[in-house]
């Protein structure tokens, strides 16, 4: 089985993310997407983030209705700031019976090269890239030519940002279209990001 691992906050998760992992699944060679819900980005402040668990739970509710996609608390149990490298080694050895790759966005792919041994990485695991708008297109970025980095045609391009779902929320402007529904309903239920 080939798995697609989809690192990040998820404060919130939102309908930006599942239709990239959505299309992931549907339209390249992985049966499956892992959602890694990440408790610390080494390039994120973490003022501001909600806790682990309930970010956790807001993804179990928001993959909920999709066979092929999945939560994970992976990183929870790993020191802390999360590298993506190390977590990537840590779920090879625990099931070693899996293929695994990595999602990104294109704007990542700029600033791939900073990733803490970076190197392993392409030359361990296939790496899927959706496209992003962003200002600073690399179209002659040589890892666009390396063999491990699989560029993802056609992909529907989200501009949804949790930024600007908390900035929003903050505003009490109505943004329940963005998010899965029992997502809306635990963020509103609970008062999150009102302040």
């Amino acid at each position: 089985m080939k798995i697609g691992l989809y690192f990040g906050t998820f404060n919130p998760i939102h309908i930006g993310h599942l239709v990239i992992a959505n299309h992931m699944v549907q339209y390249t060679e992985l049966d499956e997407v892992w959602m890694v819900v990440t408790p610390h980005s080494p390039h994120k402040k973490k003022r501001g983030l909600l806790e682990d668990y309930h970010r956790l739970h807001m993804v179990n509710l928001a993959v909920e209705d999709y066979d092929y996609l999945r939560s994970s608390d992976i990183e929870f149990h790993l020191p802390q700031p999360n590298y993506t490298v190390n977590t990537m080694e840590h779920l090879h050895e625990r099931f070693p019976k899996h293929e695994f790759a990595l999602l990104m966005g294109e704007d990542n792919l700029n600033t791939f090269t900073k990733w803490k041994n970076y190197e392993t990485l392409l030359d361990r695991y296939d790496i899927f890239v959706y496209p992003r708008i962003f200002e600073d297109k690399m179209k002659d970025n040589p890892l666009l030519k390396h063999s491990r980095i699989k560029l993802v045609e056609n992909a529907p391009v989200m501009e949804i940002s949790a930024t600007f779902i908390r900035n929003a929320i903050k505003e009490g402007k109505n943004i329940k279209p963005l998010l899965d529904k029992q997502v809306w309903e635990y963020i509103d239920h609970n008062l999150f990001y009102k302040k």
